[in-house]
């Protein structure tokens, strides 16, 4: 077996193992999770090492970075993920740059990215951020006010509900940190009674992604554990 050529290859060889022997233990095919590379604050040449090494899907956090970004490395079959707060005033740029937003937790901001997604680029798939623990500082849609929101974002033309997002509180309890993700699968579940079409649960970071692929978890959102710690 060859070895991984760069440390960033090196560390997504270690990532993807994970993801296998969590979803095997949890009785899934490995190939049912998506590895998102959170590359926030990282060059675009890393970017380009983690593609070399076969990763497709990256979330960025800072929009204009993010933006820079797939300019930059426009030439390559990238998928875009943008996962960080939201300000209704720069959307357009995420409508134009973006092929999944992750962070969806109000109406407003829905309307103008459904407005501002350019035709050609076809539909932009949506993720509603729940705030699953309740945190007043995290950004996120409350539990009570999810199917509202949902089925507003359902109506509108250019968008895809695709699913739901969360940002537990940190915990280094394996089983508090199953519960925060069993939350986020349940408020899904209920959503797919009305909306059978989505079908995905992005949850699980470099900490914790275990417990969510055991609660269901279809795309993990992974940074440190392959680019190292934020510069």
């Amino acid at each position: 077996m060859t070895e991984p050529s760069t440390p960033i290859a090196a560390n997504l060889a270690a990532v993807r193992q994970r993801i296998e022997l969590a979803a095997l233990a949890a009785g899934r095919r490995p190939d049912s999770v998506l590895l998102l590379a959170v590359s926030k604050t990282k060059p675009a040449a890393a970017v380009d090492a983690a593609f070399e090494s076969g990763c497709r899907d990256f979330g960025e956090n800072y929009l204009q970075e993010g933006v820079d970004k797939a300019q930059i490395l426009a030439a390559l079959p990238i998928r875009w993920h943008f996962i960080g707060p939201i300000q209704a005033n720069k959307t357009r740029p995420i409508a134009e740059h973006f092929d999944w937003v992750h962070s969806v937790d109000r109406l407003k901001v829905a309307q103008r990215l459904s407005a501002q997604r350019p035709l050609e680029k076809g539909s932009l798939n949506i993720c509603l951020q729940l705030n699953v623990s309740g945190e007043a500082s995290k950004s996120g849609v409350a539990i009570d006010q999810l199917d509202e929101l949902a089925g507003a974002v359902v109506a509108l033309p250019n968008l895809q509900l695709r699913g739901l997002m969360a940002i537990p509180a940190p915990s280094v309890d394996p089983v508090a940190q199953r519960a925060a993700f069993a939350a986020v699968r349940q408020a899904l579940e209920r959503l797919q009674q009305r909306w059978p079409q989505l079908d995905t649960l992005s949850m699980g970071m470099s900490a914790d992604l275990e417990a969510a692929i055991a609660e269901g978890a279809t795309i993990v959102r992974v940074g440190t554990d392959i680019f190292g710690t934020r510069g």
